[in-house]
């Protein structure tokens, strides 16, 4: 069974009220690996912005650097890049993300089997630490906030990512749960209020639960110990046919007692094995060999030639990755390794031109 931590905060991941819960988390690691995953906040126009702020939180108050994952689309993602994203978050030993839109999120991240490489983090006794929209993703069914609450969309649940199955919890998990923000209006719910809440609940299948997490309020899981813990400045809640149990403030629960109110989830597969080679003349043999583990093998022969650039999967470093692996082989006397490895780059569209000066590339129209 895993053994690492899974954390849901309910909103305020940057506020003081959780740079404690974030601190003690960090504490258990002996060497922390962080990055944060911007997909929720992808389709916004403020996506470095908002990451930029991330960063700084972490470095100034947490005094941890923190790694931005940028993985905004699945569509229009190529297979290299995709692989790359999901090795540096199986790498990482604490996996951040946030807020944004929910529906957003899951689009990206279900295409990308995104639950296998977190349930990796946790196998490998890491931390997954979800906050806000990132954490209505991870139920059996996920709200689509926005299209109910801005958009006035009818009533429906997504089919999520089912990570809470992993910790044997069968329920859809609803952050901001105490949010007051409408005023006049019933926000709370996550901005869906009480009589939407109880509508949503009818459509649910009866052995799937409603885990809440009211706002700047930790909900953490030890996978040790097989409890969960709530830290911050409120409550949780386990909704169930009309049945509530409160999780209160400062007081850890066997996670038996909530699985004991449901039938047990279905079983996720077991995550898929990855490579674990790491000299890049073995990588670069993968690659040459071709079949399954070829992309996930170019894939590491990029971070390797990448080690210490920023984190953004964008096409010119990825070019620049692979070529100067093409150089290390070239220079090793590996040279069908290094033609593999220009063919891989005209089969993407890119246009590589061996001069007298040296190498360089384009996009082919």
């Amino acid at each position: 069974m895993a053994q690492g931590t899974l954390v849901l905060l309910g909103s305020g991941e940057t506020a003081p009220g959780m740079t404690k819960v974030h601190r003690d988390l960090l504490h258990q690691l002996d060497e922390v690996r962080a990055i944060n995953l911007d997909t929720a906040y992808g389709f916004q126009e403020n996506v470095p912005q908002m990451t930029a702020k991330l960063v700084d939180y972490f470095t100034t108050s947490l005094r941890t650097p923190l790694l931005p994952v940028h993985f905004t689309s699945y569509e229009r993602s190529n297979e290299l890049e995709r692989v790359i994203v999901k090795q540096q978050v199986r790498e990482a030993n604490y996996v951040f993300a946030g807020p944004g839109s929910p529906s957003y999120a899951l689009a990206q991240w279900k295409p990308l089997n995104l639950v296998d490489d977190l349930r990796q983090v946790l196998a490998d006794r890491g931390i997954v630490c979800f906050s806000s929209a990132a954490v209505v993703t991870l139920g059996a069914f996920t709200a689509p906030i926005y299209e109910i609450y801005k958009v006035g969309s009818p009533l429906f649940w997504l089919e999520g990512l089912n990570f809470m199955s992993t910790i044997g919890l069968n329920c859809v998990t609803i952050p901001h749960f105490d949010n007051n923000e409408g005023g006049n209006y019933d926000t709370r719910y996550c901005y869906l209020g009480e009589r939407r809440l109880q509508l949503l609940e009818e459509r649910l299948p009866a052995d799937v639960a409603t885990l809440g997490i009211d706002e700047h309020t930790a909900l953490i899981f030890d996978l040790d110990s097989d409890s969960v813990s709530v830290r911050g400045r409120a409550n949780g809640y386990w909704r169930h046919q009309g049945t509530v149990t409160v999780l209160a403030n400062g007081t850890t629960i066997p996670l038996e007692q909530l699985r004991g109110s449901t039938p047990p989830p279905a079983s996720l597969s077991p995550a898929a094995p990855t490579s674990t080679s790491s000299g890049a003349l073995e990588l670069g043999a993968l690659v040459l060999e071709g079949g399954p583990t070829a992309t996930e093998a170019l894939a590491r022969l990029v971070q390797l030639a990448l080690t210490g650039s920023d984190s953004h999967v964008e096409a010119a470093p990825l070019v620049e990755g692979v070529l100067a692996a093409r150089r290390g082989a070239k220079k090793e006397g590996h040279y069908a390794i290094a033609d593999k490895l220009r063919e891989v780059l005209t089969s993407a569209g890119i246009e590589v031109q061996d001069t007298s000066t040296g190498t360089t590339w384009s996009l082919r129209d």
